[in-house]
């Protein structure tokens, strides 16, 4: 039996913004603001592109193949998304996601209630309650994910709203262009990992739409939709809000500015000391179920490919203990550290996405597809290099000469040039 539709809409926007909305990606919009200043607005369409937008895609890319990331192997090539799926879950699993979820936790949630705390206090204490409740789930994990994300995303508003209306101070002029503002919100959107998180998550929204009594693909696509558009909005008030915040917050730094110190800053100027032990408190607890539920995902999806050998338990320990190790370098470190990373592995995903999306009904050989993401990660794997100290003279003037490598975004031209290559082969073989 079909559910009513408005509320099916409505049920499921709320559960892809709860999906995409991490607490621990909340340090990242003020920063944006704080960088681009006058030009916050620019930074907005930049972060909405690659944190808000190519999330959604990733769903709809899934949707349009079948209900899940092994429907997407089977419509490009298998090896391929499979290595790509792999790597996404490590990436937000145990390298990047969670030890950085932990060190937003202790800087965000410990530290202003209990300072002086060492770090690895505070995040010993954070990946041992997340691994005894990924062993053992318990109700309070569900109460904490019911009530404390809508505390926060309240909070949130609350914030957002007065920072608006009234701002701690007026936005500087910009010391960037217009366009180098939208890039960095645009580069920034990649350490959200959302559109990472889509292809392999998508099937829970597929399978809750269907729940509700829409089987027909017509009506999937839809729902699907209009439930994204729902959850974009949300997302893109908060995240928005935010950058304005960050532009507006008249932050002085001495030196490198710490992500978690400028929200803490606009949180403390807008709401005073309470609303700030308010906010700590609520991040911390919503930073602790996406935490578990990153880690159980992770310990079960590494019990799976592994077919049994890697225990369960076993993989929430190994997984707790390295996202302890690498948490105690702090935020920024993480970011810093994973900018390359991300940048190598989401062109890829952004090649799948948006390949089968708007051209997966006309392009029906799976050839182009395969030629284009593996261009991709070629090009894509350059600046890494340069990132680890490991590039030579020639690979520095290779990505130096490739058209738009000033904007990171070398990879792009290649790709459809490699499409554009494929499907002419594709048909050249069929002949």
């Amino acid at each position: 039996m079909k559910s009513n539709k408005i509320g099916t809409i409505a049920t499921l926007g709320f559960a892809l913004f709860a999906m995409f909305f991490g607490a621990g990606n909340l340090i990242l919009p003020p920063f944006i603001g704080l960088n681009t200043a006058s030009d916050w607005f620019w930074a907005i369409i930049g972060f909405t592109l690659t944190g808000i937008i190519a999330p959604f895609l990733g769903i709809l890319a899934v949707l349009k193949v079948g209900e899940n990331i092994s429907d997407l192997g089977n419509r490009i090539n298998p090896t391929i998304v499979s290595v790509l799926g792999l790597i996404t879950m490590w990436l937000i699993g145990p390298l990047i996601a969670i030890p950085r979820i932990g060190a937003t936790t202790f800087e965000m949630g410990f530290s202003p209630i209990f300072q002086g705390m060492p770090t690895w206090v505070g995040c010993s204490i954070f990946f041992l309650v997340t691994g005894v409740l990924s062993i053992s789930p318990n109700k309070i994990v569900d109460i904490i994910g019911k009530y404390l994300t809508p505390l926060l995303i309240v909070l949130l508003l609350v914030l957002v709203l007065l920072g608006i209306f009234i701002p701690v101070a007026p936005a500087e002029v910009s010391t960037l262009s217009p366009a180098k503002s939208l890039m960095l919100g645009f580069m920034e959107g990649y350490q959200t990992m959302d559109v990472l998180a889509s292809i392999v998550f998508a099937g829970i929204i597929i399978m809750a739409v269907k729940d509700k009594g829409f089987n027909q693909q017509s009506d999937k696509i839809k729902i699907t939709i209009s439930a994204g558009l729902l959850s974009m909005f949300c997302l893109m008030v908060i995240y928005g809000g935010l950058i304005y915040l960050g532009a507006t917050s008249g932050y002085q730094a001495s030196g490198e500015v710490s992500r978690t110190q400028l929200l803490l800053y606009i949180s403390n100027h807008i709401l005073g000391k309470y609303g700030v032990y308010a906010i700590a408190i609520a991040i911390s607890l919503a930073c602790l179920t996406t935490s578990i539920a990153l880690t159980t995902a992770f310990s079960e999806f590494m019990e799976n490919i592994t077919k049994g050998k890697l225990k369960y338990q076993w993989n929430v320990v190994f997984c707790c203990v390295v996202s302890l190790f690498l948490s105690l370098g702090g935020v920024d470190k993480i970011i810093e550290y994973a900018g390359s990373l991300l940048g190598f592995v989401y062109p890829m995903i952004l090649v799948i996405v948006l390949g089968i999306v708007f051209l997966g009904n006309t392009v029906r050989s799976k050839f182009p597809y395969v030629l284009a993401i593996v261009v991709t990660g070629c090009v894509s794997v350059l600046p890494v290099f340069s990132s680890y100290g490991i590039a030579t003279e020639a690979i520095g003037k290779l990505r130096a000469s490739l058209p738009l490598s000033q904007q990171n975004l070398e990879w792009i031209i290649p790709a459809i040039l490699a499409f554009i290559i494929g499907v002419f082969t594709a048909k050249k073989a069929k002949s």
